[in-house]
């Protein structure tokens, strides 16, 4: 299932799934180490010798999140007990501090007496080896402990805190786990376990008839148990509640620090907007690392993660974050990715967050040949991310603190991993990591690449090098105008490959095709991009109510249909806000921007119920495929809202002219 909130400040991550329940927590990077590992932090409520987990049928659900903000809203219904529960969660802004405020409200006309159960169920540095819990008398706690990472849980009704405790074995011989224990609605008391262990705790409230009562859980979490319990004194200290609204407060000026005017568009674009800057916080480490998506359920279909980050992903991120004014966000991105550039001047397939190598599938020796294994874009695009970032800030320090090593190291490499022949790009994998050739999508990558550097270079009063870097860059663009452009077909080829020593044209209808003028290479305007474009928007829309771009014909990953030509593969959000930035900056009228305002309000029409967008969407139901919250799709959406106000005001304006100067 996907995650459908997900709250963070970019050094703790916390993912919850439909039933408000904790699945993933990510300490002390953002994407590592994960410490439920997807298993569920189950809540349970006690009501007059009644019980029922939240996870359990016979409760209604709404998710959104507090307007503009990392503080979660979850209504929960159960009419057989008689009660709603309002929760709200969130991370603190700076410490590592987790809240969970529940309204408990009893729609009975007589007082009861109502208990909350939370089960912790962690995995500490993702093993259920020799975990530790324990009560801890000295602050009425519950904690877990293994090594350098200890979790201290803790709550209160506004007058007494843990009402009961135990801990015990889970998952091992008999044992399910002192989960079992809550469903008569008491606790056993059973102070320390060690092993594979989790510990259930409770809070109690009498609510009188047909009003509400507040409880407050948290966690703190720190490297020893000094640390937290310093963090549950300042909890206590603070009043949780408080903390909550501060942490409100400060997402709300996060997300709104700037007066921005929206132009024509929607409220739920506008509202996505702001929740998508959010969730690109959330996925964002403070170490420079952005994470592509942490929904560890992707782990049933793949024994890996998206809890990378890949550098591409991450440098397109980063650039829509700062087109959006948030350069002090994703200016450490930049330094991981100098600090993680090879000796080459390429960056590798995957990092983890904290900048080691991931896991990989690029082999360094295929078909008896050796190779890199590598994507090239993923280097270039860091310098054209950087190069936009100083275009739109002007702050020539960061640049120049980047300059002899990944501009300049990276440029060296890209300007050298050339084809002698074609003057193009030598082979690499491709963006979606599965063929290994030279791509369009790639070669614009490094064309963009190219040019920064040779911007960079004559800012820097470079001559030398900003003259080369310009003249290899304008080199590729001209084979690429002879080797990936088909004249029969009238569109830009996905790529090529050598086979059987000639160079073979891969025409398979590709939206990555896009990139031929996100990156620079040629005008939105240009006639073959606009012949290529317009064949990707007709040839790879999903022929259903649904709607969308696919990312190629027949793509097979989580594929819904083998009728291709009506779903040539699922919808996209990232495909089909590629096809709309395309007609943003190709228009030159507000008529011609009501297809992309359209598409946008699609993405709003097909977000989650709180706001999350997926990878994919199924295209007969809409409902999430793969991942969720997609990092680049947030972020996607973020470039293209930001594209899109840029150039409705410069129509505007420009109209209100025309009709001044017609008036006089």
């Amino acid at each position: 299932m996907p995650r459908h909130l997900v709250i963070g400040n970019g050094k703790l991550l916390i993912n919850l799934d439909q039933h408000s329940l904790i699945r993933d927590i990510y300490y002390p990077f953002v994407g590592q180490l994960n410490h439920v590992g997807g298993y569920r932090c189950p809540i349970g409520v006690w009501v007059n010798n009644q019980f029922a987990w939240l996870s359990d049928p016979g409760w209604s659900f709404h998710h959104s999140y507090v307007e503009d903000s990392l503080v979660t809203q979850v209504v929960a219904t159960h009419h057989g007990l008689g009660i709603t529960l309002t929760m709200n969660d969130a991370v603190h802004q700076r410490d590592y501090i987790y809240i969970k405020r529940i309204h408990v409200k009893n729609h009975s006309t007589e007082t009861r007496e109502i208990r909350l159960f939370f089960n912790q169920d962690l995995n500490i540095n993702e093993t259920e080896v020799g975990d530790t819990a324990v009560y801890y008398p000295a602050n009425h706690t519950v904690f877990h402990y293994k090594k350098d990472k200890y979790f201290m849980f803790n709550g209160t009704n506004g007058s007494e805190g843990i009402y009961q405790y135990t801990t015990g074995v889970k998952r091992f011989h008999n044992a399910e786990g002192t989960w079992k224990d809550a469903e008569d609605g008491q606790l056993s008391g059973n102070s320390i376990s060690q092993g594979s262990v989790d510990s259930t705790l409770s809070l109690r409230v009498y609510v009188p008839g047909e009003s509400e009562k507040i409880l407050y859980y948290w966690m703190t979490i720190g490297k020893n148990l000094e640390e937290v319990k310093m963090l549950d004194n300042y909890v206590k200290e603070s009043h949780p509640g408080a903390l909550l609204n501060r942490v409100k407060i400060y997402w709300q000026r996060w997300a709104n620090k700037d007066s921005i005017e929206y132009g024509d568009l929607s409220e739920d674009v506008v509202k996505l907007y702001k929740l998508s800057l959010l969730i690109v916080r959330t996925q964002t480490d403070v170490n420079g690392a952005i994470i592509a998506a942490n929904d560890t359920d992707i782990l049933q279909y793949n024994r890996d993660h998206y809890s990378y980050m890949w550098p591409r992903d991450g440098a397109l991120v980063a650039y829509a974050m700062s087109m959006a004014g948030y350069q002090g966000m994703i200016a450490p991105f930049f330094q991981f990715c100098s600090d993680a550039l090879t000796s080459e001047g390429y960056l590798n397939h995957k990092y983890n967050p904290d900048g080691t190598v991931g896991s990989s599938w690029h082999p360094y020796f295929y078909n008896n040949k050796e190779q890199l294994p590598i994507q090239e874009d993923e280097t270039a695009l860091v310098l054209f991310t950087l190069w936009q970032d100083f275009q739109k800030h002007g702050n020539i320090e960061i640049p120049q603190m980047h300059y002899s090593n990944l501009v300049r190291k990276a440029a060296k490499f890209l300007s050298n991993y050339i084809d002698a022949d074609l003057q193009l790009p030598k082979p690499s994998y491709d963006l979606w990591e599965e063929r290994y050739g030279i791509f369009t999508f790639t070669t614009s990558a490094v064309y963009g690449g190219l040019i920064a550097a040779a911007n960079f270079a004559n800012l820097f009063g470079d001559d030398d090098r900003a003259r080369r870097y310009k003249t290899i860059a304008e080199r590729i663009k001209k084979s690429m105008i002879k080797y990936l452009w088909n004249e029969k077909l009238g569109r830009f080829a996905r790529g090529i490959y050598l086979k059987d020593g000639k160079w073979i044209q891969d025409t398979t209808l590709e939206s990555s095709v896009y990139g031929i003028f996100e990156f620079g290479v040629l005008p939105a305007d240009d006639d073959r991009v606009v012949r290529t474009m317009t064949a990707i928007k007709e040839g790879l829309s999903i022929k259903t109510s649904v709607g969308g771009i696919a990312r190629y014909y027949h793509d097979y990953y989580f594929q819904r249909s083998s009728n291709v030509d009506m779903v040539p593969g699922n919808p996209w959000i990232i495909c089909t806000l590629w096809v709309a930035e395309w007609e943003i900056e190709r228009a030159t009228s507000l008529i011609e921007l009501e297809s992309p305002r359209k598409t946008l309000e699609w993405c709003a029409k097909h977000a989650m119920q709180s706001g999350i967008l997926s990878e994919q969407l199924d295209p007969f139901t809409g409902a999430p495929v793969s991942v969720a919250p997609l990092t680049w799709s947030h972020a996607t959406l973020v470039l293209t809202v930001t594209k899109y106000k840029k150039k409705y005001y410069a129509l505007n304006n420009q109209e209100l002219s025309d009709v001044e100067t017609v008036e006089e």
